[in-house]
């Protein structure tokens, strides 16, 4: 019997789900060995059911959607979040902490309640995640690998290192030493380093490693390499806004 999977969106660009139809020649391959019940970004044809597999992109911010959320949790033997929005809330939540959601509001639509939102959070604020892929958008290799560990029912293997690794591996030479603000040694790796390799700093688009990352050495590290504060806690936010050590940084 092929797994029931099923693949969700909330907040956020759709960029992950748009990335999983891109496999190109591996797709027709993978929705052979599943059960697809749901994704509706690829069909209309939904099938309410229970799920070996619920991969889910997008950050929640509204009551509908952390219902929707609760009954994916309720019908899924392992939920997976897919992407930055899902795992840390987005781009979205850059601001959190530091307007309140009804100030936004009044920005945007010049009233404090035109409609009832929440702040960007991560799925994890509101069910139990059994695994995050990173990434914005997540790597398709490394959404190949996760799917086959997943439906053979097995957790993959997290990433545990930083891009600094795989810049060392590829023999790049550390781009903070050419006076730029470089993420690496903050962000999950699995990448291949693909910007540094290119001259181009790293702006932790895959989010935080989590429970390793030294955000206060790296600042005090920042602060004598002569950035700004501000610029540095505006870089740190864009991806990871939620991620404890950054929310407390001040500008």
């Amino acid at each position: 019997m092929k797994p029931k999977v099923g693949i969700f969106g909330f907040t956020g660009c759709a960029g992950d789900q748009l990335m999983i139809l891109n496999l190109e020649d591996e797709l027709l391959e993978l929705v052979g060995a599943l059960d697809l019940k749901s994704f509706t970004m690829a069909s209309s044809a939904v099938e309410d059911s229970e799920y070996d597999v619920a991969f889910v992109e997008g950050s929640i911010t509204t009551p509908k959607q952390k219902q929707k959320l609760e009954e994916i949790r309720k019908k899924a033997k392992l939920l997976v979040a897919i992407g930055d929005c899902a795992a840390w809330g987005g781009v979205q939540a850059s601001c959190n902490g530091i307007l309140k959601v009804e100030e936004k509001m009044r920005e945007v639509y010049g009233a404090p309640d035109v409609w009832e939102i929440y702040e960007s959070k991560p799925l994890s604020a509101y069910v139990k995640v059994d695994f995050v892929l990173p990434g914005c958008p997540i790597e398709k290799e490394e959404f190949l690998r996760a799917a086959a560990s997943l439906l053979r029912g097995d957790l993959p293997e997290a990433v545990d290192y930083p891009v600094c690794v795989e810049c060392k591996l590829r023999e790049n030479g550390c781009l903070m030493l050419e006076g730029k603000l470089c993420l690496g040694p903050l962000t999950v790796g699995g990448c291949k380093a693909r910007c540094p390799s290119l001259g181009v700093d790293c702006i932790g688009c895959r989010g935080v490693i989590e429970g390793e990352a030294r955000v206060k050495s790296a600042l005090q590290v920042f602060k004598e390499a002569g950035f700004k504060l501000d610029y540095v806690r505006a870089r740190l936010r864009m991806f990871a806004a939620n991620y404890p050590e950054i929310l407390e940084v001040k500008g």
